[in-house]
């Protein structure tokens, strides 16, 4: 046999085997590559669930420590005043209880700066409810007053807006940030 001859059906054997190859090289990094995309559409969706999980338990944490600071407030004011004041405290048994379930919750979702303004918030809120409840109950302590209560609930008002800026910072973030 000829070196020409033998040569000729090799040099097609490797053409083709080369060219099968090629087509699968191509259509593999294709799939990577559309893996990669798939994957990318994936963490964004994640991203995006995970911070409208973020925002959801800003608004109940935000909301529930409103209406615990107006029933709060509503209790002081209604100190004295017998006929209403078995309602308002069962308004702010309601508002306590949702305010600490909302709480527990924000405690695993919220970032960590975050969660020390609202640690610090739901610690105060505690000791207001317990100078309301003293009072209620005829017991107070030293430097239980109406007045001193309502000074701490003026307070805990400022407390709350900032810590809801510090909320929406955060949320902010995760618009700005697609990383993240």
């Amino acid at each position: 046999m000829d070196l020409g001859e033998a040569t000729a059906p090799l040099v097609a054997v490797v053409g083709v085997v080369g060219a099968l190859l090629s087509a699968l090289l191509t259509q593999r990094a294709a799939d990577r590559g559309r893996q990669r995309e798939l994957d990318r559409v994936e963490q964004v969706r994640e991203r995006r669930r995970h911070a409208q999980e973020l925002r959801a338990c800003s608004v109940a944490l935000n909301a529930s420590a409103r209406q615990y600071l107006a029933a709060l407030t509503d209790q002081v004011h209604a100190l004295g005043r017998d006929e209403e004041l078995r309602v308002v405290r069962q308004r702010l048994t309601q508002a306590r209880d949702q305010y600490r379930d909302v709480y527990a919750e924000a405690q695993v979702r919220l970032p960590e700066r975050v969660l020390d303004l609202v640690a610090g918030l739901s610690h105060d809120l505690g000791a207001v409810y317990g100078m309301v409840r003293r009072l209620d109950d005829g017991l107070p302590r030293a430097g239980d007053s109406p007045e001193a209560v309502r000074e701490r609930i003026d307070e805990l008002w400022g407390r709350l807006r900032r810590t809801r800026r510090e909320m929406r910072a955060e949320l902010a973030g995760y618009a700005a940030d697609p990383g993240r």
